[in-house]
């Protein structure tokens, strides 16, 4: 707000008001004061941004918004008990996931695992995981043969080979029936499986830690792995050279057979 003082100036000839105002001074400059003070100018009131801005704006935001909604961490999902178990593959995606009882490549020709998912312990699978970074360093990685075996997978490889020198009976089960053991192998930087002297599963004196009949590259191999799993907690078995039980963690025996359809 604005104010305009009258101009005083045009009376300063006129005899009558230099008299009155002689006598009234005092309570013009009150007046002038107080005239002031109701006319002070306010403080400018904020422009209003017109609705045509406004909604201009508002893809704009909407782009900022799935920004910041591409960046935030996404909750992700398991379907089984995560302080039970670990699906190696949540865990490490650089290990290569090859199940053979998933497949008929195994010393059954049978399919015995619906799907090939490796399930271990977390304590296991995360020990398996820092393993194959270990490996990673010197030009190997890890590919898992098997991880978990079921009970009941257990009591179909028993009614296939019940023979305890191959099979561990399934009333006293096995490392693998508790989530505590693998079987694993070598490949390279480019994924390719390193030759161990024997197959998987291959049940025979050429399959022992012990025997060196195989060429120094092959023996140096299977060191390389026993090696690397001993530095992770895990122990060998004197007749497999791709079987390792975790020493560091005790679990009961399981039946947990795992989803699929994941």
């Amino acid at each position: 707000m604005s104010c305009k003082f009258p101009n005083l100036q045009m009376f300063r000839n006129n005899v009558l008001f230099n008299f009155k105002f002689s006598r009234m001074r005092p309570y013009l400059i009150l007046l002038i004061i107080l005239f002031q003070f109701a006319c002070k100018d306010t403080p400018p009131q904020k422009k209003e941004e017109p609705i045509s801005s406004i909604n201009d704006s508002i893809p704009a935001k909407l782009e900022q918004l799935d920004t910041i909604k591409a960046v935030a961490p996404r909750t992700i999902t398991y379907d089984y008990d995560t302080l039970q178990w670990l699906d190696l593959a949540d865990v490490e995606k650089g290990i290569q996931i090859d199940m053979r009882y998933a497949t008929t490549n195994n010393f059954v020709n049978e399919q015995m695992y619906e799907c090939g998912r490796c399930f271990l312990r977390p304590e296991v699978a995360r020990a398996v995981a820092e393993a194959h970074h270990h490996l990673k360093k010197q030009g190997y990685g890890l590919k898992m043969l098997d991880c978990f075996r079921p009970r009941p997978i257990q009591q179909k490889l028993w009614d296939k080979v019940p023979n305890p020198s191959y099979v561990t009976p399934p009333k006293k089960g096995s490392m693998h029936n508790r989530g505590l053991a693998v079987d694993l192998t070598l490949v390279d930087v480019a994924g390719n499986q390193i030759d161990m002297g024997t197959p998987f599963d291959f049940f025979g004196k050429e399959a022992h830690h012990t025997y060196t009949g195989f060429s120094k590259e092959i023996l140096d191999h299977r060191k390389l792995l026993k090696q690397t799993m001993k530095l992770y907690g895990f122990k060998h078995i004197r007749t497999e050279w791709w079987h390792y039980s975790y020493t560091k963690g005790k679990h009961e025996l399981s039946d947990y057979l795992w989803e699929c359809d994941h």
